[in-house]
């Protein structure tokens, strides 16, 4: 995850620093630590804002194809309903279902609908002036390793944080979020619904219960932008989620997955309609 390899690089600055710091007169180290610990904290700030916070749909779908369950049709949003999203906020919130929609086809190799979910984020992401990030180049990439799923991940995750970082960098941190939320509701759906009676599927309460923590942080990381009506609007639709997890201990019963897949069906009929 590139928040780990973020935690690498601001230790590897600050061991920089306190070492040139050392070979410096005592009558300016400290003026000296001091700018440093400014460019850190600023480097720190930078990173955070940049980075995809939250595990992308590609790595939690992966974990359903390491389960071995099968692809499920027409459960994924149809590519047609990009023409009802005219707002930035749909748009945002949809790019995100769609990024879980490309992500489920390209993982489970069904190529037509990786090409159709290519198309539909294409559209939204013009409308976002995101167009250089969804290209043919990406899909060249995806086709040349359809068969190596590790590979994939690492193309469609860097696409995600590009996305993620585009946004952020050009102060529409609050759709950069829509776009997290979109996928994590859409992954979750997918997720409850790779089985016609997902919560018989072995391994599947695992999935749905590591994704808890990634809801608690999508929660916690929205707080400063709490006054966005966009994303206040987003948060208040998650009320559902938000209780059905906090009655929720460290193990997942049938009627705790049930619970939640039906939460998450709300949730999600809501964002795609």
């Amino acid at each position: 995850m590139k928040k780990i390899i973020a935690g690498v690089v601001l230790s590897t600055l600050i061991i920089s620093f306190s070492y040139l710091t050392s070979c410096k007169s005592c009558a300016t180290k400290k003026q000296e630590v001091k700018i440093e610990k400014m460019q850190v904290d600023t480097i720190e700030k930078q990173i955070e804002k940049n980075v995809y916070p939250l595990p992308t749909s590609a790595e939690v779908i992966k974990m359903l194809t390491d389960l071995e369950v099968g692809y499920m049709i027409g459960i994924t949003n149809p590519k047609e309903n990009t023409q009802k999203y005219f707002s930035s906020t749909t748009r945002a919130i949809n790019l995100g279902v769609y990024g879980a929609d490309l992500s489920y086809a390209t993982l489970y190799n069904i190529q037509q609908e990786v090409i159709n979910y290519l198309d539909a984020i294409r559209s939204l992401s013009n409308e976002l002036n995101m167009s250089k990030i969804y290209n043919e180049e990406l899909y060249e990439k995806i086709k040349v390793n359809f068969d190596n799923r590790d590979v994939l991940v690492k193309i469609l995750t860097g696409a995600f944080n590009d996305t993620y970082s585009y946004l952020s960098e050009n102060d529409q941190q609050p759709l950069a979020l829509l776009v997290v939320g979109g996928a994590w509701v859409e992954g979750m759906f997918l997720t409850t619904h790779v089985s016609e009676a997902a919560y018989q599927v072995a391994g599947i309460s695992r999935v749905l219960l590591e994704q808890k923590k990634s809801f608690e942080l999508f929660l916690k990381i929205t707080q400063p932008y709490a006054n966005d009506p966009s994303i206040s609007d987003f948060v208040k639709l998650l009320d559902p989620v938000k209780r059905v997890y906090e009655g929720i201990g460290t193990s997942l019963t049938d009627q705790n997955i049930k619970d939640i897949t039906k939460v998450i069906d709300g949730v999600r009929n809501q964002i795609v309609q």
